[in-house]
């Protein structure tokens, strides 16, 4: 593995305490019936896909890593396909969580949009890889 690829597998592996701690968090928020959370569906909604999106992520981004090395790209481009994965399980929580971040939020915030960069960071990324190893 590419000392580029190891940095963002470093970077991505920090994260990972991270989508732990928040899963604990919405555990504690079911288990002790937290307001603004259990009594507001879209709240509830927004951070469990958060809280997925960003461990499912993580772990694609991780695998990716790998594939990014064995890439026919010039070096340039792989960092921008590094730097373009592992943006996606960053920013696409952070638009889940931050879009809704007040107990009394009924509708996402301008936030949400969060979400999209890191779809289109996503789709990006994953499809330049993907026709490289073609």
């Amino acid at each position: 593995m590419s000392p580029s690829s190891l940095s963002a597998a470093g970077v991505l592996l920090i994260t990972v305490p991270l989508v732990a701690f928040g899963g604990v968090s919405l555990l504690s928020f079911l288990m002790r019936n937290v307001p603004g959370y259990l009594d507001n569906p879209v709240r509830r909604g927004l951070w469990r896909a958060g809280h997925a999106h960003a461990g499912v992520l993580v772990l694609f981004a991780l695998v990716a890593m790998v594939y990014v090395d064995q890439a026919s790209l010039p070096e340039g481009v792989k960092a921008v396909v590094r730097t373009l994965i592992v943006a996606a399980p960053i920013l696409m929580p952070l638009g889940f969580f931050l879009s809704v971040v007040r107990p009394s939020d009924t509708k996402p915030s301008k936030l949400i949009w969060l979400t999209v960069a890191g779809g289109v960071s996503l789709a990006a990324g994953t499809l330049t890889l993907g026709v490289s190893l073609l």
